[in-house]
């Protein structure tokens, strides 16, 4: 990993105290990701697929959850996210005799047996992943053959505004690194998921007042996590200075904040373990590294 990639490394346990804390708040203001999702959703109407046991993965709060166990009514549905009073929230989905399961975990390391679902579903939640191509291996790892992944995530376009107006203030590092649309399609060939169909839309919302939008991040948990971040408080003259730069964005009285949103779905190959198998074989065949060396 390079150094600046390394920057941008999350901290998992920090995005995960993050979340916690953002378990009452994040409903509240959390439009634009149900929205992306909504978006999501309505792409359902062109799978033909009754899915019979369906991971919510990157659940939050469960508003997805709730969405699924009403579309698939004879589906059992589990909700995962790596926050667990998130899950909190999830527990009041569903009816009196039909809830979601819920576990806590986190999405790199699945607590579950090859093949467990029929369908992935995720909005929002790929982002905060420290390495996608893992990711990816595990979660077709735990997706039977024919089975389908239907994600949402953010391109490298997402609050340009705002990490340009951070630039201008200091060196830290203050916005994740998105991944592009491109580098997802290869990352999802290159993991041997079958027929994978990407594009993404850029969605732009706007504000009077540059901490409406500092306020919103803070509510739904997006706080700065990066391995590059400035430790401690961003103290009143750098948050003048933040203001400040991002005036020159200002358009029409508003501040624009843009998201670069990225689509994807892929099927789990229906030759899935004999492919695995290959993949091992091709693997063994390759030349050992010289004496010595080391990763």
């Amino acid at each position: 990993m390079t150094e600046e990639n390394n920057q941008y490394r999350i901290d998992k346990q920090l995005a995960r105290r993050s979340f916690n804390r953002a378990a009452d708040t994040y409903d509240g203001v959390a439009e634009l990701q149900y929205e992306i999702g909504d978006r999501m959703v309505e792409r359902l109407d062109y799978i033909r697929q009754q899915p019979r046991r369906i991971l919510d993965l990157g659940a939050g709060t469960g508003f997805f959850t709730a969405v699924l166990l009403k579309r698939y009514r004879k589906a059992d549905i589990v909700a995962l996210d790596i926050a667990e009073r998130m899950l909190q929230r999830v527990q009041g989905r569903g009816g009196w005799f039909r809830k979601p399961q819920c576990v806590c975990a986190d999405a790199e390391t699945l607590p579950f047996a090859d093949d467990s679902f029929d369908f992935i579903f995720s909005n929002l939640m790929l982002q905060w992943c420290t390495n996608l191509e893992s990711t990816l291996r595990e979660l077709r790892r735990v997706l039977a053959p024919g089975g389908l992944l239907m994600f949402t995530t953010f391109g490298p376009d997402t609050l340009m505004e705002l990490r340009a107006s951070w630039e201008a203030v200091d060196g830290y590092t203050h916005v994740n690194s998105f991944v592009d649309l491109h580098d997802v399609g290869d990352t999802l060939l290159a993991t041997q998921w079958a027929e994978p169909v990407m594009d993404s839309e850029r969605i732009t919302v706007t504000y009077r007042e540059l901490r409406t939008l500092m306020r919103e991040l803070k509510y739904i948990g997006a706080h700065n996590v990066t391995a590059g971040r400035a430790r401690g408080l961003t103290g009143k003259q750098h948050m003048q200075q933040l203001a400040e730069a991002y005036e020159r964005f200002r358009e029409d009285g508003v501040l624009p904040a843009s998201y670069e949103v990225v689509y994807g779905h892929a099927w789990s190959p229906l030759n899935k373990h004999a492919s695995a198998a290959n993949e091992v074989a091709l693997a063994s065949l390759q030349p050992p590294g010289p004496a010595g060396s080391h990763d």
